[in-house]
C-alpha cells in the first residue's frame, strides 16, 4: 500500500524516503528479532520471524531433498589445520573466524584453535574422504542445516547481516567435470523454483568477476535481489571447486578401470535467514511485513466488529468461519476486548497476515462478510457461503501477484547506461546498472575499482542463465566492451 497515513499504521517513516530507519522500525514493531542480546552481531529471533524461517527450512529440505540431496549434520568446530589445506580458503576465511582455544576454567588450553564454522568445506571434505571409495559413491550429494560464525566486520543489520546466520550448505562430488557444472545449472533452477516462486522475490543469477569468488573457487554463480534503496541483496551462491579441494582433502575414488581419480565438488548456500530479510525489504510496505501466502504463521484473521447486545451472534458466527478455514490454513478469530476493531486491524497488517475477515452485526443479519487481502488493501463483501471458495481463490494467486508485481519493479529500475557518468547518476537515484566491460578476468578489476571509488557500487557479474544485451565499449576505459556486467551498491 502507498505511504499515506504511514503514522496512523505504526511505522514513522516511509520504506522510500529512508528505508534503513522503515526496515528497523518494521523489525522491532512487526516484533521479528530483538536486537538488545549483548554480544554484537548476534540477535534473538522471535517467534513471528522463527515460524516462517522454519517454513522457509523446510521447503528448501524438501526440494532438495527431492533433487537427490540427503541431510547430514555436522559438528559446529572445525579443526585450524583442516583451513590451511587450500590456501586460498584459509585466506579468504581466518579474518572471519570464531577461534576456541580453551575449556572449563581455562586452565585447559588446546593444542591446536578449533574454528566455528565459517563454512563447512573444510569439514565435510575431510570426511569425503572416508566416505568415497569408488565411482559407485558417485553422485555423492549431502546438505546441511545449521548455523555458521563469521566475524563481520561491516554495519550488522538483522537478517540481512550478522556474526551468526541461519542457512543450508549443500556439498557435492561428481566424478566428471560436466557432472559437476550441471549440478551448478541445477542449483540454480533451485533457486529460481525456490526463491522466485515459493518467496516471491525477483532474482537474477550472476557469475562473479573473477576478483569477487568464493576462496577456493573456479567460478562463483550467485543469485541478486534489489531493495527499495537501490542496494542489492545475495541470496543463494552456487560454486564450483573443480578439484580444489578434493586434492588437498583425498576426496578420491577408484574408477571402472581402477585407477585414482579425485572428485569434482560444488557446493551451494542459501542462507535462510537473509531470504527473510530480503523478504521484509522488498515485500514490506509502510503498512508493515507482507509475506507470501504460505509462508505467513498465520494466514487468516477473523476479526469481529463487537457491540454488547449482539456480541455473542457475531463471535458465533466468527467461530463458524473459523471452523470452515481450519485444517486448510492457519486461521484464528480475533476476539480480545482490550483492543478496538481498528487497532486489530493495524496489527495484524504490520505483521503480514494475507487475509483479513471482517464481521459485525449487520454482516451477520446480510449474510456476508468482508475480505480484506493485506499485499494490495482491497475490500470485497463475500456471501458468507463463498467465504471458504474466495480464500481458496486468494491462496492461489496471493504469491504469485507478489511476484509479478516485484518482477515489474525490477524491470523499472534495471538501467542501461553507457558511460561512467550516465552510470553515475543511475545508481544514484537507486537503480542497478546493465553496461559494456571490458573484461571479467582479473585486468578488469582496475575498471571495477573505479566503478566502486567513484558510484560506491560494485560490478556484480554477468548474467549467467540467459542471453544479454551487448555492448560496444566499456563503460569505464572505453575499450572494446568483452562482456555486459550488472553494478549496484550492496548490503
Amino acid at each position: 500500500m502507498a505511504s499515506k497515513g504511514v503514522k496512523k499504521k505504526g511505522i514513522t517513516v516511509s520504506k522510500n524516503d529512508d528505508f534503513s530507519g522503515w526496515y528497523s522500525e518494521l523489525v522491532q514493531k512487526a516484533e521479528l528479532a530483538d536486537l538488545r542480546y549483548n554480544i554484537k552481531g548476534f540477535v534473538c529471533y522471535m517467534p513471528w520471524a522463527v515460524m516462517s524461517i522454519k517454513k522457509m527450512f523446510a521447503t528448501y529440505e524438501k526440494k532438495l531433498e527431492a533433487y537427490g540431496h540427503l541431510p547430514l549434520i555436522m559438528p559446529s568446530l572445525i579443526p585450524e589445520s583442516n583451513f590451511h589445506l587450500e590456501a586460498k580458503h584459509v585466506e579468504g576465511f581466518t579474518p572471519e573466524v570464531f577461534w576456541v582455544t580453551e575449556a572449563g576454567d581455562g586452565k585447559k588450553k588446546f593444542e591446536e584453535r578449533l574454528a566455528l564454522r565459517p563454512t563447512s568445506e573444510t569439514a565435510l571434505y575431510k570426511m569425503y574422504n572416508l566416505w568415497i571409495q569408488s565411482y559407485n559413491d558417485l553422485p555423492f550429494k549431502r546438505y546441511q542445516s545449521g548455523s555458521v560464525w563469521r566475524y563481520e566486520t561491516k554495519m550488522t543489520r538483522p537478517f540481512f547481516r550478522g556474526r551468526e546466520f541461519h542457512w543450508i550448505e549443500a556439498h557435492n562430488v561428481f566424478a566428471t567435470l560436466a557432472e559437476a557444472e550441471a549440478q551448478i545449472i541445477e542449483d540454480m533452477k533451485i533457486t529460481h523454483e525456490m526463491i522466485g516462486d515459493e518467496f516471491a522475490i525477483p532474482i537474477i543469477f550472476f557469475e562473479r568477476p573473477k576478483w569477487d569468488m568464493f576462496p577456493g573457487a573456479v567460478r562463483t554463480h550467485a543469485a541478486d535481489a534489489l531493495t527499495s534503496a537501490g542496494k542489492v541483496i545475495q541470496l543463494p551462491s552456487t560454486h564450483l571447486l573443480g578439484t580444489n579441494f578434493s586434492v588437498p582433502f583425498d576426496v578420491s575414488f577408484i574408477d571402472k578401470d581402477g585407477e585414482k581419480k579425485y572428485g569434482y565438488i560444488t557446493c551451494y548456500g542459501p542462507a535462510i535467514s537473509r531470504i527473510y530479510g530480503a523478504m521484509i525489504a522488498i515485500h514490506g510496505d509502510d503498512t508493515g511485513l507482507v509475506l507470501p501466502f504460505e509462508l505467513a504463521p498465520l494466514q487468516v484473521v477473523i476479526v469481529p466488529i463487537l457491540f454488547d447486545n449482539t456480541k455473542e451472534m457475531v463471535i458465533s458466527e466468527c467461530k463458524k468461519i473459523e471452523k470452515s478455514l481450519s485444517g486448510k490454513y492457519t486461521v484464528k478469530v480475533d476476539a480480545r476486548d482490550d483492543k478496538i476493531p481498528g487497532e486489530k486491524f493495524s496489527e495484524w497488517e504490520m505483521k503480514g497476515v494475507p487475509v483479513r475477515i471482517e464481521i459485525g452485526p449487520k454482516d451477520v443479519e446480510k449474510g456476508q462478510a468482508v475480505i480484506v487481502t493485506r499485499h494490495d488493501g482491497k475490500k470485497e463483501f463475500v456471501k458468507a457461503g463463498n467465504i471458504e471458495k474466495r480464500v481458496l481463490e486468494i491462496s492461489k494467486t496471493f504469491t504469485r501477484q507478489l511476484k509479478d508485481a516485484q518482477a515489474q519493479n525490477f524491470e523499472k529500475r534495471l538501467i542501461d547506461c553507457e558511460t561512467l557518468s550516465e552510470l553515475e547518476m543511475a545508481v544514484s537515484d537507486n537503480n542497478m546498472v546493465r553496461c559494456g566491460f571490458c573484461s571479467m578476468e582479473l585486468e578488469g578489476e582496475a575498471c571495477a575499482n573505479k566503478i566502486k571509488d567513484t558510484t560506491g557500487a560494485e560490478v556484480r557479474g554477468k548474467k549467467f542463465d540467459k542471453e544479454d544485451k551487448t555492448f560496444s565499449k566499456c563503460v569505464v576505459c572505453g575499450k572494446p566492451a568483452k562482456v555486459t556486467v550488472y553494478v549496484a551498491k550492496s548490503y
